[in-house]
Formats: C-alpha cells, structure tokens, sequence
C-alpha cells in the first residue's frame, strides 16, 4: 500500500497527539470521521502504525542523564554479536542499541540519574557485556532537538 497526502497528514498529527480523538483528528485531517476511522485502522493494519506510547519526563523521573557509549567488540562473529545483543537488551537504562558502520560496532543511549548511578551501571552491566573489546562513553551535556516524529 502506498501513502497519499491525507494518510501522511493523519500520520503527523498522530505522532505529535497520539491521543488526539477521532473526531478532532478528522477535523485535522479535513476528513468525516468515520472515513478517518477506516483509515487508522488501515494505516495500524498495514504497520504503518506500530503501537502508541506515553512519552515519559526523564526528569521527573530521576533519570535526567543521557549518556551515549560507543562499544568496539573483539571480534564480528555471529555469535559474538549475538551474546551481546542478547545480553545488552536486558539491562534496564539503556534505551537504544545500535549496530554502527565506522569505528565503533555498537552505539548505546543509556539513562542515569547522575555520574554516580552511571558509574553504577558501567559496573554492573556495561563492563559485564560479552566480546567487549573497547567502550568510550560520552555525557550529554543538553539536549537541544529531540523528536519521536518520523518525517512524512
């Protein structure tokens, strides 16, 4: 199935509201609204539309620290990168796991509540991850953009 016009405007007022009505998203869209029903449900059916979440305050939740970790691993074997993608989706603060091109295999965006709990979880998990070779973590020290929204 191919996007017109009116799904992609469905599409960015859902990723902006997700929960926005049927009917002022309708109204947004300049659609009826049961037209507009039918195309959610297609859009969600067809996968366009992958689930809806709650977007959390990392502030108010005690976790106002980003800090993103670069990991080299020893080797590029199959099972070498499946035993830590395994292991690294288990730890509870990092957010994204990235397989990379250019000099790290793998980038981490990890939470913490401050250089303390980092050191922490750098302990606890971070330096446990198997066929680690090298690990180079940097702080954010503001986060000027960030964005869930896709470009549609």
């Amino acid at each position: 199935m191919s996007l017109d016009q009116t799904d992609r405007r469905i599409l960015r007022v859902l990723q902006k509201t997700g929960r926005i009505s049927n009917a002022d998203l309708s109204e947004a869209v300049n659609l009826s609204a049961s037209a507009c029903h039918r195309r959610v449900q297609r859009l969600e059916a067809d996968g366009y539309i992958r689930d809806y979440v709650a977007l959390l305050d990392a502030r108010k939740l005690n976790v106002p620290t980003t800090v993103f970790v670069e990991i080299t691993l020893s080797g590029q074997a199959d099972e070498v990168l499946d035993a830590f993608e395994k292991a690294v989706s288990r730890i509870p603060d990092v957010l994204e796991c990235h397989l990379m091109a250019g000099t790290a295999d793998y980038l981490l965006k990890v939470v913490a509540e401050n250089t303390d709990d980092f050191a922490r979880i750098h302990r606890q998990y971070l330096a446990r991850l198997p066929g680690v070779a090298q690990m180079q973590s940097s702080f954010a020290l503001r986060t000027v953009f960030k964005t869930t929204a896709l470009p549609v």
